[in-house]
This record gives C-alpha cells, sequence and structure tokens, in this order.
C-alpha cells in the first residue's frame, strides 16, 4: 500500500543529459532540413546539404568533447575517456588471469 502524501522521489537531470536530449533533437532537426532541401530542389539545396553534413559530423564530435571537458574539470569518470580505466573490465581481467595459471 502506497502511503498517502508522499510524493514519488524526483530524478535529478544531469548537464550531461540536457546536452545529449538537445544533441538528438538538432540531428533529427538536421535530417529533415536535408530532406526538405532535397524534395524542394532549389538553387540552395546543395549548401543546405553541405551545412547539415558538416553539423551531422561535427554535432556528435562537440558533444562528445563537452562530456570529455566536464569528466576532467569534475573528476568523474567518463564514457569513451581513453584514458580512465573501467574497474569492472580489470577485475574480470584479473579473474581470467588467476584461473589460467
Amino acid at each position: 500500500m502506497k502511503k498517502e502524501g508522499k510524493s514519488p522521489e524526483k530524478r535529478k537531470v544531469t548537464s550531461k543529459q540536457i546536452v545529449a536530449l538537445t544533441g538528438v533533437v538538432l540531428l533529427v532537426l538536421l535530417y529533415l532540413i536535408t530532406f526538405v532541401a532535397a524534395i524542394a530542389d532549389s538553387s540552395a539545396s546543395a549548401d543546405w546539404f553541405r551545412i547539415c553534413l558538416a553539423a551531422t559530423i561535427a554535432l556528435p564530435l562537440l558533444i562528445w568533447i563537452y562530456t570529455w571537458l566536464y569528466s576532467r574539470l569534475t573528476n568523474k569518470p567518463a564514457i569513451g575517456d581513453p584514458n580512465t580505466t573501467d574497474k569492472r573490465q580489470d577485475s574480470t581481467n584479473a579473474c581470467e588471469s588467476s584461473q589460467n595459471t
């Protein structure tokens, strides 16, 4: 039974989640703009396509740079950071090496 008057705890939304969601929305908009530019077949379609193609490559890269810098400034581990070792992976490797001997 649930107690009356007690509200469920709200999850804290982090800045990384906001940046990731913004990136997804921007990428979807880029694909829609590219699609509309291809259908419209105007003189500016080629320019719009080049801009969207460049942004499709640059936007995920900028998001990764943001998360990497955020992890460096806050001393938290980041996914995809080449200098961060995964503790679970290290313990798995240690178990495998002890079983092989």
